[in-house]
């Protein structure tokens, strides 16, 4: 069940649990009833892998994809996805002809991208999907209130001249994880504000959403027809304390001690001898660092778990490598090391992990992304069926299969199919 294997000291990997994805996804989308559930994997999976992701999201229940640049909705298509897919990024001069030619929706917040992504639509032959951007106080993409009549009357020209259809209006939470913010309610009006002009100006959207994980969790009143769940996918959130205790995470890194040894009291131990030893004691060295993954303000003081007992990492991080100090416990090369998982053995989370540094979850996972060999597991779990693997696309291994007919796409008019139906594709 091993995917992206390759030889690394010290046996290091990331564990996915495809399981635990799936099942977040059908969680998430009992959570939220009525609405349909978008499963953003972007930024590779945010670690975990875009493509495994999708499959097992697709198989929870998600009826749509969201990634960030166009390059990885081609990934996706080339993978074998058929199911309906975001691109979230508006960039202009993105490979728009691409995208289009693939049935993959895009976003735009500017009049001028609109214009961009129809001239894109002509030579490709056929109309693009857009999901218009509002900006409701993000402050990031997207058009403010001010612009959005503009954008709208671009949108929908481009629309009647049939270069473009609009499928989706859309925005994004700022403060959506901190509790009781006004910025929430503001939003929400604002996003309200924005699909009221919209209607009164023609549009007739297949789909609006605004909520993001936190809100997903916390504010039905954001659902509208689809939520977007990132990290909420792979069991992270970046509410405060984590998620839920239903939302499971996917992703465990492990590795093993390359070298043991015994040191005297008063040894000062890796760069700068920020950590020097009060007794004699055992040192455990570890094959990763900061260019693997590990941050490097992990210094004394994020635990890995050795033997069923938690470390702290002692002293710098370096690129390659760290230090855990195991006192006097019997400790060997070749013995396991948890740097975070969750949390079933005693080992750190990712959240764990980022509370002690000051980041968040989505952070530490993707530090990760491509440095160490992935693999995967639960693909045979109780959770994720015969039936679910055929629905989805994975192979027995738990890779998706690339279709003979990956070019076989669906288009636009096509969505109510897909996103209504409660079908997943792959």
């Amino acid at each position: 069940m091993l995917a992206h294997w390759k030889a690394m000291d010290g046996q290091s990997e990331a564990v996915v649990d495809l399981a635990a994805i799936r099942s977040n996804v059908a969680l998430m989308a009992r959570h939220v009833g009525n609405a349909e559930v978008m499963a953003v994997v972007k930024s590779d999976g945010y670690g975990h892998g875009a493509r495994q992701t999708a499959a097992a999201a697709l198989a929870g229940g998600a009826t749509w994809l969201a990634v960030g640049h166009v390059e990885e909705a081609v990934a996706l298509r080339a993978a074998g996805v058929t199911a309906p897919v975001l691109c979230l990024l508006a960039a202009p001069d993105a490979p728009h002809r691409d995208a289009i030619a693939l049935g993959v929706d895009l976003s735009a917040g500017t009049a001028g991208l609109v214009r961009q992504i129809a001239a894109a639509a002509e030579t490709a032959g056929r109309p693009a999907k857009l999901h218009l951007k509002v900006d409701t106080g993000m402050s990031r993409g997207g058009a403010p209130m001010a612009q959005w009549p503009g954008l709208l009357g671009a949108a929908l020209a481009e629309q009647a001249a049939g270069r473009c259809e609009v499928v989706g209006i859309w925005s994004h939470l700022a403060c959506a994880d901190i509790d009781g913010h006004p910025s929430v309610d503001a939003q929400i009006a604002a996003f309200r504000d924005a699909l009221d002009q919209a209607e009164r100006a023609g549009a007739r959207p297949l789909v609006r959403h605004l909520a993001n994980t936190p809100a997903l969790l916390t504010r039905p009143d954001t659902w509208f027809d689809v939520v977007r769940a990132g990290g909420g996918v792979t069991g992270l959130c970046t509410l405060p304390g984590g998620p839920p205790g239903w939302l499971r995470p996917a992703m465990t890194v492990r590795t093993h001690l390359v070298q043991v040894k015994r040191v005297a009291r008063g040894t000062g131990v890796s760069y700068g001898h920020r950590y020097v030893t009060d007794s004699e004691t055992t040192l455990g060295l570890i094959a990763l660092g900061y260019h693997e993954g590990i941050p490097r303000a992990a210094a004394n003081t994020v635990p890995v778990l050795v033997g069923g007992r938690r470390l702290t990492i002692a002293g710098t991080v370096c690129m390659n490598q760290c230090v855990v100090d195991a006192g006097d416990m019997a400790i060997e090369a070749g013995d396991e090391a948890v740097l975070f998982g969750p949390g079933d053995r005693g080992e750190p989370t990712a959240q764990e992990w980022a509370d002690l540094i000051g980041t968040l979850s989505y952070d530490i996972v993707t530090r990760f992304t491509g440095k160490i060999p992935r693999s995967y597991s639960g693909v045979t779990e109780a959770g994720l069926t015969e039936a679910g693997l055929t629905q989805a696309g994975l192979t027995e291994a738990g890779i998706p299969a690339a279709r003979a007919d990956a070019g076989g796409v669906r288009g636009a008019r096509d969505h109510t199919e897909v996103a209504r139906a409660g079908g997943q594709e792959v």
